[in-house]
């Protein structure tokens, strides 16, 4: 049960933290208080030493010396008794203990005196305060008085015999009292007035301290409220604005900076508003074009490849340069067909208009389908890796052969007459096809534009076999709509890896890659 509150606690610590994390206002509260909390404590701790230390400092300083007036005082009067005979001069001794005794009852300290030497058989005066424990007075402090010709002090605790003990300092002295012996003279003073006075002294520094950093955090409180809430308020506009609301704007109430950061934002928004909006109108005319042109074309395309055909099953009747035409004019409509249908497609993912036809079918078949109909003379070139048992993927089989298609045909395009290797590999919720070749691969600069739309790496080149430039795109959006990855390795001269991963059930989405996408060969950079 414990434990539980312990983490509960814990817990809301973390949440009160993040929540001063993400507000700008609380952050700023948070921080400005704390740094005049740290600023006042620093400061009260200062004066509270200083006022401590002058309390203290001065009330020994004044002791001291109205301790030294009075010894050397006293010492005179002891000095001019000694002409006294023994009776006269024990009154004068016993009027100093007696004055003494008087004034510490007024003043609040206890007097000691006690014999060091003796000279002879006078009497021995020695005074004690009945409670205090002589002990209060620390013998190595005594040794120094004996050897010293000086007043000195220290800071020490009185005690009692009743247990009671104040803090204090003792003054301690000699006397020479003539026909008797030298005497240690001890004057203790207690600091109990002098700590009440500190300590209420420190409950205002308290008192004060906690009353600033209030007026500070309010204070503080007041200018975010008149400078962050503009900014909260730009931000929640440009919140809206991002979420697709374009008619937001600030509102605009003063005339100082902050006003000129709410006006010169409202231009920006409607500065962004108008080019989306010509964007979009040219992206829609776009789309509607390439959608347009591609149907319109497919007419005159039709009676151009019947026209085409003809010829072409006629070309044994012509001479060699009309023959061989004939067959460069059904490669270039065959080329013209796919450019078409790719166009096709791809308006239809501008549109949003691609859709999936789901169906349960094994892709180890489909990719050796795929192979075999690509190049079924070349077979000698490819290394097909695919376990026997088939693997099983809910996905629509048209959109994946399409995939298969872009992948092996550029590999196959760009391996040099090298070998290349398609490996199929399975996880449990998982497939993955990958396709290595070992050509002409691509740099690291080219990746960022492998899957871009109509790019080449190098269009000067004249492939007999050489694609539209939309393959990898439209490879990628097709994995996208089944929830699955395209990635591709690459270095230059060293060949390149796609790796395609499927989930083997529509509707979820992939955890594990089987196939890395890095081989082992080799380590560089990956792009998807």
């Amino acid at each position: 049960m414990l434990a539980i509150k312990q983490e509960l606690e814990k817990t809301k610590v973390l949440a009160s933290w993040v929540k001063i994390k993400q507000s700008l206002s609380l952050k700023v509260l948070f921080t400005n208080t704390f740094f005049a909390f740290v600023i006042v404590s620093i400061v009260g701790v200062i004066v509270h030493n200083q006022v401590s230390s002058t309390f203290i400092n001065e009330k020994i300083a004044i002791s001291k010396v109205e301790t030294r007036n009075a010894l050397n005082l006293a010492q005179g009067h002891f000095n001019i008794a000694r002409f006294q005979d023994d009776a006269g001069l024990k009154k004068v001794v016993q009027e100093f203990i007696t004055n003494s005794r008087e004034d510490g009852s007024l003043s609040g300290r206890e007097t000691v005196i006690l014999p060091i030497s003796k000279f002879g058989k006078n009497d021995i005066y020695q005074t004690v305060p009945t409670l205090l424990v002589l002990d209060s007075i620390p013998e190595n402090f005594r040794k120094n008085v004996r050897a010293s010709e000086e007043v000195l002090e220290r800071r020490v605790t009185i005690r009692y015999s009743d247990g009671t003990q104040y803090p204090g300092f003792l003054i301690g002295g000699k006397l020479d009292i003539p026909r008797t012996g030298i005497y240690e003279i001890y004057y203790l003073f207690k600091l109990n007035s002098q700590y009440e006075s500190i300590r209420y002294i420190t409950w205002i520094l308290i008192f004060t301290g906690l009353l600033i950093v209030i007026l500070i955090g309010v204070s503080t409180q007041f200018v975010i409220r008149q400078v962050v809430s503009p900014v909260k308020e730009a931000a929640a506009v440009a919140e809206k604005f991002t979420n697709g609301d374009l008619t937001s704007r600030m509102a605009v109430s003063s005339q100082d900076e902050l006003a000129s950061l709410g006006n010169s934002f409202n231009e920006m928004a409607v500065s962004i508003q108008q080019q989306i909006y010509r964007l979009e109108n040219l992206s829609r005319l776009q789309q509607r074009f390439v959608s347009d042109v591609s149907h319109e074309l497919r007419t005159p395309l039709t009676t151009i490849r019947m026209a085409a055909e003809v010829i072409y099953q006629q070309k044994h009747e012509f001479d060699a340069s009309v023959s061989r035409s004939s067959e460069l004019l059904i490669n270039q409509i065959d080329r013209f067909e796919l450019l078409l249908s790719d166009l096709l497609e791809v308006s239809r993912f501008d549109a949003e208009a691609a859709a999936l036809n789901v169906e349960s079918f094994d892709i180890s078949n489909l990719v050796r389908k795929t192979v075999d109909y690509l190049h079924p003379s070349k077979s000698q070139i490819f290394e097909v890796d695919i376990k026997n048992e088939p693997m099983m993927i809910e996905a629509d089989p048209r959109r994946i052969e399409r995939i298969l298609r872009n992948l092996i045909t550029n590999a196959f395009d760009h391996s040099e007459g090298k070998k290349v290797q398609i490996k199929v590999a399975e996880s449990e919720n998982e497939v993955a096809v990958s396709v290595r070749d070992f050509g002409l691969g691509f740099s690291e600069e080219e990746s960022a534009h492998l899957f871009d739309r109509f790019w080449r790496a190098d269009p000067s080149r004249a492939r007999t076999s050489g694609g539209t430039g939309l393959g990898l795109s439209i490879a990628l959006e097709d994995a996208k709509l089944h929830q699955g990855e395209l990635l591709a390795w690459g270095q230059k001269n060293k060949g390149a890896h796609f790796v395609l991963t499927l989930p083997k059930r529509h509707g979820t989405s992939i955890q594990s890659l089987p196939i890395n996408v890095i081989p082992k060969d080799d380590v560089s950079t990956v792009v998807n």
